[in-house]
């Protein structure tokens, strides 16, 4: 399966302004480019490329005053089958976990496992580890939290999703993955493209998407707490502890944004051309 992917964002600057972006695909999915996938500026701009600690593709530049658009577009090839699911797949005990898995056992700017380990014994403790003790937490997330874009909040942590019961993606991505670490699994958040493939079209404009992954029987594995279900065609951007660290633009001064597109389409070729794309009002 080929899908389209890119990008259209405008921003107002008032004043000279550093950006860094998490625009690109991540490292293991570059084989699968069929176009390379730079971060296309105008004005045109010097930029600085780099990885961060968590191995996110990083661009960094200097914005002027004015007008700045941010775009790119590109075609990815994709297994065009749902992220698999490894029932088997063991947790590990704390003192077998790889050492650079360990910090996404801990507490983070959005996700305050301490406040709420309690509460996920409470709710888990009894369940088989595993697969299947990811499952509930994700069934549980899934079912008690209620979905809409009026609840976004740039503020909003795993513990007030908890207490208000309302969220959008992130919120529903930091709860599980807060009580995922609770119960000694370590968890990373992770967001990027993620089109109707497969599904009904829900009539929602086009947005990046957060998930979550965690990591057993030695390796790591998407889930989804918004839709619950192995969705087809996942193309991630970052992965951090938590939505700080997976920004995908992070102004250092003040800006507007003006216009906000993105697409994740299924294709038939990977030609890439000219692309119209539709001003929207941001979710």
């Amino acid at each position: 399966m080929l899908i389209r992917i890119g990008y259209d964002i405008v921003y107002q600057i008032p004043d000279r302004t550093a950006v860094t972006v998490l625009l690109q695909v991540m490292e293991d999915r570059l084989a699968d480019l069929k176009h390379p996938d730079p971060v296309l500026l105008d004005p045109p701009l010097p930029m600085d490329q780099f990885k961060d600690c968590f191995g996110n593709r990083c661009v960094r530049f200097v914005a002027p005053a004015g007008r700045l658009r941010v775009h790119g577009d590109t075609v990815i090839e994709d297994s065009g089958l749902p992220c698999p699911a490894d029932f088997d797949a063991v947790q590990h005990e704390i003192q077998d976990l790889p050492p650079d898995t360990l910090e996404f056992l801990l507490p983070s700017r959005y996700c305050e496992v301490d406040r709420l380990t309690e509460i996920a014994w409470q709710i888990f403790g009894q369940l088989p580890k595993g697969w299947s003790l990811v499952q509930a937490i994700n069934d549980w997330v899934y079912n008690n939290i209620q979905f809409g874009y009026q609840f976004a909040s740039a503020t909003k942590t795993a513990y007030d999703v908890y207490q208000d019961r309302k969220g959008v993606c992130r919120d529903f991505t930091h709860l599980a993955i807060t009580f995922c670490r609770a119960m000694n699994i370590p968890t990373r958040y992770a967001t990027g493209y993620l089109g109707d493939i497969g599904v009904p079209f829900d009539g929602a404009v086009m947005d990046y998407s957060a998930c979550y992954q965690v990591y057993l029987g030695n390796k790591w594995h998407i889930f989804d707490s918004r839709h619950n279900i192995r969705r087809i065609g996942w193309v991630l951007l970052a992965v951090g502890r938590d939505a700080a660290d997976c920004a995908l633009t992070t102004s250092f001064g003040p800006h507007t944004l003006e216009k906000f597109t993105v697409w994740a389409d299924e294709v038939q070729t990977a030609e890439l051309t000219p692309k119209i794309t539709a001003t929207v009002q941001p979710k």
